[in-house]
């Protein structure tokens, strides 16, 4: 007497599924959760807001101090660009890290297992920030000046198209340089103390050696940027956009993606 074995076939997607279905989530999803993820928590509302009142506050400096302060275009921007490098990096940081200190990577990887994905949209969304954030600071810088300009103070008008673009990329890349510690680390504190220990010992260093002072400590080559003083200083420049930004977040990218999710 024999029997047949009726075996279950494994399950074939039919021809007519949506290619969208197959294909997984769509990067602009991907991308929408996480911004809300980066701007729609407690944690993150407050730094945002601090950010801002950051930026204001800072701005208060060259309005009420005329005389000890370069009344220029070019340095109430400068005021706004310090605010803005201060704590932005911070909300970097923290969307970088937010799926391994709050244990949500086993949920996020497993609805989206290409952590690639994942990781550009958490830096596209932290560019976005640094976009909108160098927008918000324009405008705070705007309204000091109209302020200052409404008092009878003369401004010396030498603000230019070339120093906008350079403000605008101070502002990313410091944004970057979180992205790249938060990528890195994996651990929100230990990165959020890193970006700030980091840059002050660096400066200290500088003070005892020109070679970390002009090649090592952003702070010093970003400012440069900033001021457009590439003549003479691009080198420096470029080297510290790959210490500090293009090295730790390919280090960090390939440690993300080889992690083991505890």
């Amino acid at each position: 007497m024999t029997s047949t074995t009726m075996t279950q076939p494994l399950y074939t997607p039919h021809a007519d599924t949506p290619r969208a279905t197959l294909s997984g989530i769509p990067f602009g999803r991907l991308v929408r959760v996480e911004w809300v993820k980066a701007t729609d928590t407690r944690a993150s509302r407050w730094l945002l807001i601090a950010v801002a009142a950051t930026t204001v506050g800072l701005m208060l400096a060259p309005i009420f101090s005329p005389s000890s302060i370069d009344q220029s275009y070019t340095s109430y921007l400068g005021f706004a660009a310090v605010a803005l490098s201060i704590l932005l990096p911070v909300v970097s940081i923290l969307t970088l890290t937010s799926e391994w200190s709050q244990r949500t990577a086993l949920a996020t990887f497993t609805q989206e297992p290409r952590r690639m994905r994942v990781i550009t949209a958490k830096i596209t969304v932290s560019l976005m920030l640094g976009a909108s954030a160098a927008v918000f600071g324009g405008l705070v810088t705007a309204a000091g000046l109209g302020v200052a300009a409404a008092s009878g103070r003369t401004l010396d008008a030498n603000l230019n198209p070339g120093l906008l673009v350079a403000f605008l990329l101070y502002v990313v890349l410091n944004v970057m340089t979180g992205v790249a510690l938060g990528a890195l680390v994996h651990n929100s504190a230990a990165a959020i103390v890193a970006s700030f220990v980091l840059p002050i010992g660096f400066a200290l260093l500088g003070r005892a050696s020109q070679l970390v002072a002009e090649w090592l400590d952003y702070s010093t080559t970003f400012n440069w940027l900033l001021n457009g003083e590439w003549s003479g200083h691009t080198s420096q420049i470029l080297v510290s956009v790959i210490l500090w930004v293009a090295i730790p977040l390919a280090a960090g990218l390939l440690r993300t993606v080889r992690r083991e999710i505890d």
